[in-house]
């Protein structure tokens, strides 16, 4: 079981929902933060002032106020409007991610969501009701508006869905599920869309499976070495501690620990040979490199899965909502780019 509190979500805990179906419930924490900020926002409604995307409209519209009860209608639209992407569908465990993360950053208790819509995005997860979400419409710089509009029409009884293998509408996975579909209150459209959701869960899975590609690489390299009667010199850990790169310092340990006991190698270790070719001889270099990036990509990632990326936020201290950029994806353009180079070299 894994517990959302907002702050502790790990790339593991991603990996076990995305792919292994682990069922995923909101902490007594994450709850509690979920409330307090509702709180807010049911206040500001109440008050009647004009708070971006709480009583006014989006964008271009954001100086247009809404009255009290147009505002469900206002957030139903948002999400109607919104859900624009094409192309073929995001995979399951891409899309699982996605529920998993936008979930653990409503639980932050910066959003101002109601706790029972995240209890059915939840729901979603854990009955294992997957949204169709094509894969092509979201730029990232206001956040994965479109795919993730494609995720909560599913909550509201509307667009696709997968089900035991099968696409249905939204309204059939509901109700073979025993769910009913939920109405938005003021904040939930925007709250649940305006994210780095699907880049992140697109990039948490591009960067596990780089790993274990890694390890691979490795390996191949080792039994290459051998194949081609190479000689360890060149995996020395004077060389590396030298120039102390740590992706290369690892990968010349690993090298070492995979050819220690080689029997190929030991068979011509007298040989006349100087030096190997590069391919053999800048294993640590070349495999070290694409190390560092990983560990980058890791490291934003294990930021991002964790932050609150919703615009405005609303802040339970002080009881403000507060514009900013969050929502902002070039944190995870920048080291996925990174990322490809990597796995590509």
């Amino acid at each position: 079981m894994i517990v959302l509190d907002g702050n502790s979500l790990t790339l593991e805990d991603v990996i076990k929902v995305a792919r292994s179906y682990e069922e995923v419930r909101l902490s007594s924490q994450g709850r509690e933060q979920i409330i307090a900020s509702r709180q807010i926002v049911d206040k500001i409604l109440e008050e009647e002032k004009p708070v971006y995307g709480i009583s006014t409209g989006f964008g271009d519209f954001s100086t247009i106020f809404i009255s009290k009860d147009e505002r469900a209608k206002l957030q139903r639209n948002l999400i109607l409007s919104h859900a624009t992407g094409v192309g073929e569908h995001l995979s399951e465990d891409v899309v699982r991610s996605a529920m998993l993360l936008r979930a653990n950053s409503l639980a932050k208790g910066y959003s101002g969501i109601r706790l029972s819509t995240v209890e059915m995005l939840l729901n979603l997860l854990n009955k294992r009701i997957c949204p169709a979400i094509p894969a092509k419409g979201s730029v990232g710089a206001s956040g994965d508006l479109a795919p993730l509009s494609h995720m909560v029409l599913v909550m509201l009884g509307e667009g696709e869905a997968y089900l035991n293998g099968q696409l249905i509408t939204g309204a059939e996975a509901l109700k073979t599920c025993g769910l009913e579909a939920i109405v938005l209150s003021g904040k939930e459209g925007l709250a649940l869309i305006n994210g780095t959701q699907i880049m992140t869960a697109v990039g948490t899975i591009a960067w596990h499976d780089a790993v274990n590609l890694m390890k691979a690489a490795d390996i191949a390299a080792g039994l290459s070495v051998e194949a081609l009667k190479g000689t360890r010199a060149a995996f020395d850990p004077r060389i590396s501690q030298v120039r102390a790169h740590p992706g290369q310092v690892a990968t010349t340990q690993n090298m070492l620990r995979l050819t220690a006991h080689s029997a190929i190698i030991a068979s011509h270790i007298n040989c006349k040979k100087v030096q190997d070719a590069y391919s053999l001889r800048c294993i640590p270099q070349v495999h070290g490199a694409s190390k560092d990036a990983l560990r980058r990509a890791e490291e934003t990632l294990n930021v991002e899965i964790n932050a609150a990326t919703d615009n405005p936020l609303i802040m339970p201290e002080t009881g403000e909502a507060i514009s900013g950029g969050n929502f902002h994806g070039q944190p995870i353009a920048l080291v996925m780019d990174y990322l490809k180079l990597a796995i590509a070299e």
